[in-house]
């Protein structure tokens, strides 16, 4: 068990994400998304919800381009879970359209097309997902980048003009990969070679010792280009301190 494996502040923090999923449902069931990329925190806030009875509506993007070793969690916590994944997909005449006009890899072209790329393949698919939501939530971390040291655990998604809710805000890395030995979570391989943060095959590499964790993302960019792909870089307004 979680409570007799860990101690102290770590438990502090598992009580206050468990606490943040039950305001959730309080506040906002059914109108709750959990929007589950299947990396290492995400398979985490899964077995949570699972164990705690969250009633959330759990979606995945299939973005027509991901490592074979993403499918293979995504239907190992199925099956684990016993949980229904609503997976969106992009538009085929969307990605059709793209293609036609600026090749099969367009983002290794420019900055611009890579985001154009995400727009297709994950935005405009995100949308969908979200409609009729009136919350979502998310495995975001404060340490994965610094875009996200100012992030709040609830916050007001001006993009998606939604309310987000981050429960993990506050875990290290060492705390997710405890939790997920402790409860022999499924989790994607590629974590296992390297792959800290795991998005579309073709835009996704290993990082070396001492590198960023988004390194791996995107890393024929500049290295001031911003390691995000629109999911969570909109304008937020926060709410509350935390």
């Amino acid at each position: 068990m979680v409570a007799a494996y860990w101690a102290g502040g770590v438990m502090e923090k598992l009580k206050k994400t468990v606490a943040l999923l039950q305001q959730l449902q309080a506040e906002y069931a059914p109108n709750a998304v959990f929007a589950c990329s299947f990396g290492a925190e995400d398979v985490v806030l899964l077995d949570l919800i699972v164990k705690h009875n969250i009633s959330v509506r759990v979606v995945t993007l299939d973005t027509g381009r991901l490592p074979e070793e993403t499918y293979a969690v995504i239907d190992a916590c199925s099956k684990k879970y016993d949980v229904l994944i609503n997976v969106y997909f992009p538009r085929p005449s969307d990605v059709e359209s793209m293609v036609k006009k600026d090749g099969v890899n367009l983002f290794y072209d420019s900055v611009e097309k890579r985001k154009l790329c995400c727009h297709v393949r994950k935005i405009i698919p995100l949308n969908r997902a979200l409609k009729g939501a009136k919350a979502w939530v998310t495995g975001l971390r404060r340490d994965q980048n610094v875009s996200r040291n100012e992030m709040k655990f609830i916050e007001d998604d001006a993009s998606f003009g939604i309310v987000k809710f981050n429960p993990l805000l506050e875990w290290s890395e060492k705390e997710i990969w405890d939790y997920i030995r402790a409860n022999d979570i499924p989790y994607n391989k590629l974590h296992d070679q390297f792959y800290p943060s795991i998005g579309c095959a073709p835009c996704t590499r290993a990082i070396s010792v001492g590198e960023d964790p988004r390194a791996g993302r995107w890393w024929w960019e500049q290295e001031d280009a911003v390691a995000e792909c629109g999911l969570h870089a909109s304008p937020i307004a926060k709410r509350g301190d935390k």
